[in-house]
């Protein structure tokens, strides 16, 4: 770079090409300095939270914990609901008939348990035969 470059450069930002062309009342200044230490504040409370490693990991741990506690109340509710859809495909597959008859049975065999007894100890002597002879 020449000199001539470097000579009668333009100002860095409109505000100080303002302050050049016109004097400023101390009420704007001490107005600007309020605005910067806002901004200033602003900036040193953002960068206090990134420094905060700590409180970043506990609003994590917090959130996954919401996050969690979320998944396990919908999938609690998604079981609830195919259980409750199990059991009704269940009652509509089965019978009357099948339910009626197997009471029957029960209580046939509450009436008459000599005839049960004698038909459980045929099994019973049978499934003993068929182990001893293996």
């Amino acid at each position: 770079m020449d000199e001539a470059t470097r000579t009668g450069g333009s100002p860095m930002n409109e505000q100080q090409a303002d302050s050049q062309e016109e004097p400023r009342s101390p009420e704007e200044i001490r107005h600007d300095i309020e605005e910067t230490r806002e901004e200033l504040g602003d900036t040193a409370e953002a960068l206090a939270q990134k420094a905060d490693v700590k409180g970043q990991a506990k609003a994590k741990v917090d959130d996954v914990k919401q996050s969690t506690w979320q998944k396990v109340q919908d999938a609690k509710e998604g079981a609830q609901q195919k259980t409750q859809d199990f059991t009704a495909k269940a009652k509509e597959a089965t019978p009357d008939s099948a339910g009626a008859g197997a009471s029957q049975v029960a209580s046939v065999a509450q009436d008459n348990p000599v005839p049960l007894a004698v038909g459980a100890a045929f099994v019973a002597g049978f499934a003993i035969a068929w182990i001893l002879r293996r």
